[in-house]
């Protein structure tokens, strides 16, 4: 962003130099400024700023509720409150899963209710793991290789990134499951 804008502020103060090619930088200037605000776009939708400035548990509840406005869902949630601290790169895989399994569930699983919770894990390390489940009531996961790719793969490559378990599977509504367990300090697990 500081380059773009510094290369912006260049071309200007040529411009200034050389009026006969003051369109030519004009036009220079403005696509700059187009590029600076691509940039800024991708850098809030890498980091969503309802993390920063919500939280993870609020982030989450926002989330949901715009999920929901989006088409004929309901969205339950259950968010444990006094969850461990987590680290900004955990916050934002929870948040990142949770977003492309409701999104799956919107899509394509034809469900009409997804339970998302989010709480700390009491079957291992229980002071220091969190657990975000996301079920839907839909049809399942397809059968076809194709499955495994795209939001599915993003989802467990985001997992491997942190140290986290992702489960990815039917749930007991025949629907589809999606379980990431992660520890809250990752660096001592």
């Amino acid at each position: 962003g500081q380059t773009l804008t510094a290369v912006a502020l260049q071309a200007e103060r040529v411009a200034g130099d050389f009026p006969s090619q003051a369109v030519s930088l004009g036009e220079i200037v403005a696509t700059v400024h187009h590029s600076l605000g691509d940039v800024r776009r991708i850098v809030r939708e890498l980091r969503p700023e309802a993390l920063d400035d919500l939280g993870l548990t609020d982030a989450l509840i926002s989330l949901c509720l715009r999920m929901e406005q989006q088409g004929a869902l309901t969205v339950r949630r259950e968010l444990e409150s006094g969850l461990p601290a987590l680290s900004s790169e955990v916050e934002l895989v929870i948040y990142r899963v949770a977003q492309e399994a409701l999104t799956n569930a919107l899509r394509h699983s034809q469900a009409t209710e997804v339970r998302v919770a989010l709480r700390r894990d009491g079957r291992a390390r229980p002071e220091d793991s969190v657990t975000l489940s996301v079920t839907d009531d839909g049809r399942g996961l397809p059968e076809a290789p194709e499955s495994q790719t795209g939001g599915l793969a993003g989802m467990r490559e985001r997992a491997i990134l942190i140290g986290a378990d992702i489960e990815i599977g039917p749930s007991a509504d025949g629907g589809v499951e999606v379980c990431l367990t992660v520890a809250s300090n990752p660096e001592s697990a």
